[in-house]
């Protein structure tokens, strides 16, 4: 393994730099968004009493008479915390692919510049730049496919706390609105 990682060339380093980030980031995530939909998925009446900080900005909202379009407000932000770090997935996805194929582009080069300088050609002139070729467009796919899954499923799961925490705060806001 480490074989193909020293075969793959300099791009393998930015690439492996990717998969590292794109997992811890994945597992943060997953792990934050699963506590985070076990904590929201009470019914209302015990998060208003356990005051569980992602809806703390909400309640404290309600306390001081916000009217629907500050907690709106107010909740969109709450999202947009739980979001924040999620587009980074995204980009690594979308840049390890890109690194792979900057790594194919640099070994054929160097396959064509080793044609170039001979007068006969043999093909184990030509192994060593596209064995880096080969090597990094799978190492770029290879880390792209899983995280680019991983970021739907991360957007999915953020788009779920999104919508009950709209539930929830609609609910909050008619229970204060009726004076319940």
């Amino acid at each position: 393994m480490i074989d193909f990682f020293l075969k793959g060339g300099f791009l393998m380093y930015p690439i492996l730099l990717c998969s590292v980030a794109g997992f811890a980031i994945f597992i943060n995530k997953a792990l934050r968004y699963r506590r985070v939909l076990k904590i929201i998925e009470r019914p209302v009446s015990d998060l208003v009493s356990i005051r569980p900080p992602i809806l703390l900005p909400v309640l404290e909202g309600l306390e001081h008479g916000c009217d629907e379009q500050e907690l709106s407000v107010t909740g969109t932000r709450q999202v947009r915390e739980i979001e924040r770090g999620l587009s980074w997935l995204g980009v690594i996805a979308t840049i390890t692919p890109l690194l792979g194929l900057t790594g194919t582009v640099i070994g054929m080069i160097k396959a064509f510049m080793v044609i170039a300088e001979s007068t006969s050609v043999n093909p184990s002139m030509l192994a060593g730049g596209i064995w880096e070729a080969l090597v990094t467009t799978a190492a770029g796919l290879l880390v792209a496919i899983p995280v680019h899954v991983g970021h739907h499923y991360l957007e999915k799961q953020a788009d779920e706390i999104a919508f009950v925490l709209k539930e929830i705060t609609t609910s909050l806001y008619m229970r204060c609105r009726d004076g319940v």
